[in-house]
């Protein structure tokens, strides 16, 4: 099981972040670093701790883009939140309104009813807006999902323990993701993200927005509300979490 040494590794690998954001545009790498604090509904009830980094690398017609996100939080001395997730993109454009892309995503929630969670793919994207200000990326395509299911026990209809063993899902899946940004102005901007990995079993969907104010410098607050959704959980799990989330966020590459 992922406990909190993890947590301490993606910490100190955003402190390294941190230490140089002033090559970071030199280097063709942009975007963020954030620090969160939140309460969750759902699966748990419980206030967490995370961070997250959120990078690109812009090398002309090619971008390669990275996610890395924890959270962690407990209950009455008793751990009642631990998730990871960790994605990779490769994008190269068409043209100006038009990409193809790759992407790999991989996530761990110690409650839910999957040890892991794997998808592999992609397909095409298009740039539906593409301002400074006001920006709207959509992309899509096929691949392959892959659910490690936990290990069940439960009682039948006669009250008697039941055991189902843990297995694998493999199935042909598909991705749909919707990135839209919006600034109100220098120091204020809408973001909301919605993410859909869609499998034979199950079909996963994610929707975050937030709303983020600049602070000073490379520093910004903002608050968030994230939901996501199972359209098939496990036996005694909830369909839906949701999280409510502060973060301190420091921008890269700017």
């Amino acid at each position: 099981m992922i406990r909190m040494e993890n947590l301490l590794v993606g910490a100190t690998a955003l402190g390294l972040v941190f230490a140089a954001p002033a090559s970071a545009d030199e280097n063709g790498w942009s975007g963020e670093a954030a620090l969160s604090a939140g309460l969750t509904t759902g699966n748990t009830e419980t206030s967490e701790a995370g961070l997250g980094i959120d990078v690109d690398r812009d090398a002309g017609a090619w971008n390669f883009g990275l996610q890395i996100s924890g959270d962690y939080g407990k209950e009455d001395g008793v751990e009642s939140r631990n998730r990871y997730f960790l994605a990779g993109d490769i994008e190269h454009d068409f043209n100006d309104t038009m990409f193809t892309f790759g992407r790999a995503s991989y996530e761990v929630d110690q409650f839910t009813g999957f040890d892991s969670r794997t998808f592999i793919g992609g397909g095409v994207g298009w740039y539906v807006l593409d301002d400074e200000d006001h920006n709207w990326t959509v992309r899509g395509g096929p691949g392959l999902k892959i659910d490690e299911v936990k290990r069940q026990i439960t009682t039948d209809s006669t009250g008697a323990v039941l055991i189902i063993p843990a297995s694998t899902e493999e199935s042909l899946g598909a991705v749909a993701q919707s990135e839209y940004f919006y600034a109100f102005n220098d120091a204020v901007s809408l973001s909301n993200k919605t993410n859909l990995v869609y499998g034979q079993e199950s079909t996963q969907i994610g929707n975050v927005i937030a709303l983020t104010a600049a602070l000073n410098g490379h520093l910004a607050a903002r608050i968030s509300f994230d939901v996501r959704h199972d359209t098939s959980p496990q036996p005694t799990y909830e369909a839906t979490d949701t999280a409510t989330k502060f973060s301190l966020v420091y921008t890269l590459g700017e």
